[in-house]
Parts: structure tokens; C-alpha cells; sequence
């Protein structure tokens, strides 16, 4: 019997079963989601090491019902178990890299403090740990014929995913939906840094062909130089200039064709969650005035998936809720947009 045979999906969420109270296990699902419990470089506000399991507590409030993509979910989607000791791991750099942290902002040199700069080796081999144990999970899961979002976490996180891909796509583009453009070099002296991430995947990652950023709205100069002189692999829509091409007449439509022209045929999604205006996800890390309603990200999606384009994979990252879920809406909208997420790249 097929388990869809006993499963309403017009009743209450069973948090027994997997995300999204569905019914599936690893093996039945076409779709796993790895929760990576992690967040030692972040450089402002803590929480996005528990989005992953504030996001499946959350997700029990979705109703299946997709209008765009029906029915999407009855090819199984599954999240891992999250690993305890990953998070464990995560505390305990946290609290050196807010060491190190609290030293820089007060004019220190983390190089001439011996306890502190052993403290940053320390942090640096964590963070290789974790991109390794990515790579490890996700390469499994894509050799087992699984289709794989990621859940974070800081932005740091998808580098071993996109290390994995890479090993079996062969050209690839990815859309990144951010305030920030992540293109620093070892921000904070963090080698794998959350705000580091898209400069290791341009550095570490041959098979990327294409970043296309939209939404970017806080950078720094060495950022913007980098943009500007690699525009054969850097296309970046600013914040501002899609603000105000709107103010003079261009549609979302217009500037969601533009951003997919850009994209080679296999699209990878990396979507920091506050990318979105900072209403909606209020206890981020480092939230940005500006930015995205849900649903124009939801179009640029469906768009997307019309031009033809195929997306490979995905991660939401940086979904943090406070000290308390009721503090804001951000684990809601996260589950959101994660499961419109797992439908188009079921679709």
C-alpha cells in the first residue's frame, strides 16, 4: 500500500512525521533537506543555527496546496534528522569567534594576542569541518538519486553543497538573493566566513560560471571592485537601482527577465532570508532596510522555471528567530518560502 493511501494532507500536521507534516522517510522521498545547525562566523545577531528546527516546527502550520506547482509534494520530501553534535560544535566556536569578534571591534590585532589568534585557527579548522561534513552528506544523498535543498544556518554553510554539485554538473550558474553580496576575503579573519561565501565558491569553484545577485544593498568597496571587474562571472542587480528603475516605469516582469537572462541553463538557488524586506524575517542576523515582498521572489521563481532553465538545488539560510519563536514571523515565512522552494525544484 502506498503510504499516500492513508495520508490526508487536509489534516493537522503530524510534527511525528518528517517537514511539512508529510509522511515520508529518506528512501521513499525524491526530495531531503540537510539542516546544517550552524553559526559561528555570524557577525551581528545569533538564532540562525536553530532555523532549521524553528523552520520544521513552523512548517506544520503550511498547507500543502501550492497554485503553482499542484500536488508537488507527493513525490516526497524529507528532512534529515538534525545532527546534535554538529550544533554543539557550532556553540562552542560561536563563543571564540565572539572573542575574536569583541577584540577586533575595539581596535585589537587578533595576530599579536597568542590565546586569541589560537582561538582563530581554531574557528578556521571548525569551519573546514563543516563545509567537509556538507560535502560528505550532500554527495551521499546526490549518488543516491536525491534531489537535495539545504536548510541553515549562516550563509556559510552550502560551500560543500556546491562543492558536491560541481562534481556532477559540469557548468552551473547560481541566484543568489541577498542584502549583502557576500564577496568579502576572510571577513573578520574567518576563511569561511558567512560573509565570505560567494568569494570561496568564485575561488574554490570552477564549474560556477555565473553569479547573478539581486536585491544587494549593503557592500563594501572592495566588493563593489570585485563586482565591477568580473562581469563576466559577477551580474549584480543593486537594491537600489531595482527600486528606482521601478519608480520610473520598469515592471518586476521586465527586471525578472533580465536577471534570468543572465543565468546560464542550470541554476542554483541560494536565498539568505534577508534578502527579503526585513518586516518579514525581523530577527535575522543582520537585517537591511529594503528588499523583497515574498511574493515578488515567488515570481522571479516561476519565471525561472518557465524560461526553461533547470534548477539543481537550493539553500535558505540565516532564518533566526529571537530568543523566542513569538518574537516575530520569520520561522513562518521561512517554512514558506522553503516549501515553494522544494516545489519547483520538484516540478
Amino acid at each position: 500500500m502506498s503510504i499516500l493511501n492513508t495520508f490526508d494532507p487536509n489534516s493537522v500536521g503530524l510534527s511525528s512525521n518528517t517537514i511539512f507534516g508529510l509522511p515520508f522517510t529518506e528512501e521513499d522521498a525524491l526530495l531531503c533537506l540537510l539542516p546544517v545547525p550552524w553559526e559561528v562566523s555570524v557577525s551581528y545577531r545569533e538564532g540562525a543555527a536553530r532555523g532549521p528546527e524553528n523552520i520544521f516546527k513552523a512548517s506544520m502550520q503550511v498547507d500543502l496546496y501550492d497554485p503553482d506547482v499542484t500536488d508537488a509534494w507527493q513525490k516526497g520530501i524529507y528532512m534529515v534528522p538534525i545532527d546534535k553534535t554538529l550544533r554543539k560544535k557550532s556553540d562552542f566556536l560561536r563563543q571564540c569567534a565572539e572573542l575574536i569578534i569583541a577584540h577586533l571591534c575595539e581596535g585589537g590585532n587578533v595576530e599579536d594576542n597568542v590565546q586569541l589568534n589560537g582561538k582563530l585557527n581554531e574557528v578556521n579548522e571548525g569551519c573546514q569541518f563543516m563545509n567537509d561534513w556538507v560535502y560528505n552528506h550532500t554527495k551521499k544523498l546526490l549518488a543516491k538519486g536525491k534531489r537535495v535543498g539545504l536548510i541553515g544556518g549562516d550563509h556559510s554553510t552550502p560551500l560543500g553543497y556546491l562543492r558536491a554539485l560541481s562534481e556532477q554538473h559540469e557548468s552551473f550558474g547560481i541566484l543568489q538573493i541577498d542584502a549583502h553580496a557576500d564577496l568579502r576575503v576572510a571577513y573578520e579573519g574567518f576563511n569561511y566566513s558567512h560573509a565570505s561565501v560567494m568569494y570561496n565558491v568564485l575561488q574554490e569553484i570552477p564549474q560556477m560560471k555565473k553569479l547573478v545577485q539581486v536585491g544587494i544593498r549593503d557592500y563594501c568597496d572592495d566588493e563593489l571592485i570585485l563586482i565591477q571587474q568580473n562581469p563576466q562571472r559577477i551580474s549584480t542587480f543593486f537594491d537600489k537601482n531595482i527600486k528606482e528603475q521601478q519608480f520610473e516605469g520598469i515592471t518586476w516582469r521586465e527586471q525578472c527577465l533580465q536577471i534570468i537572462d543572465e543565468l546560464p541553463q542550470k541554476v542554483y538557488i541560494s536565498f539568505d532570508i534577508d534578502g527579503l524586506d526585513p518586516k518579514l524575517c525581523p530577527n535575522t542576523g543582520t537585517p537591511v532596510p529594503g528588499g523583497f515582498e515574498v511574493e515578488q521572489i515567488y515570481y522571479l521563481f516561476k519565471l525561472l522555471k518557465q524560461s526553461g532553465k533547470e534548477i539543481i538545488g537550493f539553500d535558505l539560510n540565516e532564518v533566526s528567530c529571537g530568543e523566542h519563536m513569538e518574537d516575530g514571523i520569520d520561522a513562518i515565512v521561512g517554512a514558506r518560502v522553503l516549501y515553494k522552494m522544494c516545489n519547483w525544484l520538484l516540478a
